[in-house]
């Protein structure tokens, strides 16, 4: 485990709360691991909700992480706590007794296990829904939960940073100063903490970065010059990028990643376009293979999947199922690769209908819009995103625009 809290807790809806349990389960986490968990149980049951355990960031549980969660969840029998798992950790919770938990594959599989009537005091249905629409209304609510929790961790890093950079008084005005700050500048918070996680310190009082003269143009590329918004919107960009993707290689749905150095470089989900929330919530955060779009960020270079069903990976892969169940059989990933070489994300395309797709013409197309793209992320975290970090810096809290 590592030295912050081993949950990460996301009140999730009227029905279920998320908690996502991170790092290796050894003698210390799993000490630190009991009271936390009691108090988040606790909460649960106060508010009539059943608890679901996110464990896919976790790699094993031995004996004593076993008797740990065991004490735990006993008296839950009737009403087990969801585990989302591995299999590999599944396997190991299940050498036990262990009636409190109830594992399963994926958070789609806990969701759909839930009574159409849930226990305990919730708000009334909504006029007219039968009990699938609210279960399938449940389940849109809490799809991307998952990177929510992550990324809720990754802001009380950069909080906790600069808490101690800056004496603050505590986390609600750290969290205000970042907040600030992303209105300001129009960066999100997500991507404003990652700088502020990553960034190396300030090199004065008065600036963060000292020597920046005048701020370079954006790249000269033929995205750029066809695109009329914004360039600094980030989220304007990768729409229109994602667009012309699907434009360009004629696809059925599509999504967009982009790298967080903060999150050792994992994809972060950051738009997409058709299928459905059941897969959106498995590829929110994508760390490793068999998921298309990290096999082409490991590999730089596009990867094209004929047939879903026939990648034996992929197919017993959650992500897989999900496109499965989704209707997408084809899928197409192309990497966004920096004139240095660096992968900086991936455009993902996906057919209904299995076959070798897309053709060298639109590879081709699709490459040089992921270059342009790939240009444009690394300007805008040379300029936008270092402009927000001055901007912070230099209206915290005692400090104010005038002393800059």
């Amino acid at each position: 485990m590592t030295s912050r809290s081993p949950l990460t807790v996301v009140p999730a809806t009227d029905r279920v709360t998320v908690v996502c349990l991170t790092g290796t389960l050894d003698a210390d986490g799993c000490a630190r691991l009991a009271p936390e968990l009691t108090r988040h149980l606790d909460s649960a049951a106060r508010r009539g909700h059943r608890l679901v355990l996110d464990m896919t960031a976790v790699p094993t549980v031995d004996e004593t992480a076993r008797r740990a969660l065991r004490d735990q969840t006993a008296h839950l029998a009737g009403s087990p706590v969801l585990v989302v798992a591995t299999p590999e950790v599944r396997k190991e919770l299940e050498q036990d007794d262990l009636p409190g938990l109830r594992p399963h594959g994926t958070l789609v599989e806990a969701l759909t296990s839930l009574p159409p009537a849930p226990a305990g005091p919730v708000r009334p249905p909504r006029s007219g829904n039968p009990p699938a629409a609210e279960a399938d209304h449940l389940r849109r609510e809490i799809f991307g939960l998952r990177a929510k929790a992550r990324t809720s961790g990754l802001i009380g890093i950069a909080q906790g940073m600069l808490i101690a950079r800056y004496g603050l008084p505590g986390p609600d005005a750290a969290f205000a100063l970042l907040r600030e700050g992303s209105q300001q500048c129009n960066v999100p918070l997500r991507v404003l903490a990652s700088a502020v996680v990553t960034a190396p310190p300030p090199q004065t009082d008065t600036r963060w970065f000292v020597g920046r003269g005048t701020h370079p143009p954006p790249p000269d590329t033929a995205f750029l010059r066809s695109y009329t918004g914004d360039v600094t919107d980030r989220r304007q960009i990768i729409s229109a990028a994602l667009d012309t993707a699907i434009a360009v290689s004629e696809a059925d749905a599509g999504e967009a990643h982009l790298t967080d150095a903060a999150q050792d470089h994992a994809l972060f989900l950051e738009g997409h376009r058709g299928l459905g929330a059941d897969y959106w919530d498995e590829v929110a955060l994508v760390t490793g293979a068999p998921v298309v779009c990290a096999v082409a960020q490991e590999r730089r270079e596009p990867v094209a999947v004929p047939d879903v069903a026939a990648d034996d990976a992929l197919a017993a892969h959650p992500a897989g199922r999900a496109l499965l169940a989704a209707g997408s059989r084809a899928v197409y990933s192309v990497p966004l690769i920096t004139p240095e070489g660096h992968c900086t994300g991936t455009l993902t395309l996906h057919r209904n209908e299995p076959g070798i797709w897309p053709g060298a013409t639109r590879r081709a197309e699709l490459a040089r819009l992921a270059a342009d793209v790939a240009a444009w992320r690394s300007w805008y975290r040379r300029t936008v995103v270092l402009d927000a970090l001055e901007h912070l810096h230099q209206n915290r809290p005692g400090q104010g625009a005038g002393n800059s």
